[in-house]
């Protein structure tokens, strides 16, 4: 699972843009995933606040992040700081409500559940609140 937290630099509205795929995410799904998250973004710019996951820092990440600084600022988290990461809080909500103690049977199960907790997380409009809890303003 892969998402992001969006925010308008004025503080009006906040996203939350959520993906999946089987397997761990790599340089080429994330690749992916950021075209899509401009595209959603609709070319709007956007600063990435990310964590040390080496994928985040390869070679091959670095070179595309190159490419797409028109419109995309990378800003790189301490190391072990998940305090200071919104997505980090994003996932604790989660794992607390609709994953917590789920037994599931399937693969499928368990995304149906964390899915849930996406769309509970997007009608709840909590997405402020991670940013809040990260110690992080606009």
């Amino acid at each position: 699972m892969a998402a992001a937290l969006a925010y308008r630099s004025d503080g009006a509205t906040a996203r939350l843009v959520f993906a999946t795929r089987p397997g761990a995410y790599n340089d080429a799904s994330l690749t992916e995933f950021l075209t899509q998250l401009r595209r959603h973004l609709r070319g709007d710019k956007a600063t990435l606040i990310w964590d040390g996951l080496p994928s985040h820092r390869s070679r091959a990440m670095r070179a595309f992040l190159m490419t797409q600084r028109h419109w995309l600022v990378v800003e790189a988290l301490p190391a072990y700081a998940p305090d200071l990461n919104p997505v980090e809080a994003l996932w604790g909500n989660i794992k607390g409500q609709e994953l917590a103690n789920l037994c599931a049977d399937t693969l499928n199960e368990t995304l149906d559940a964390a899915t849930a907790g996406i769309t509970r997380v997007r009608h709840r409009r909590l997405a402020f609140s991670f940013l809040h809890q990260a110690g992080l303003s606009l």
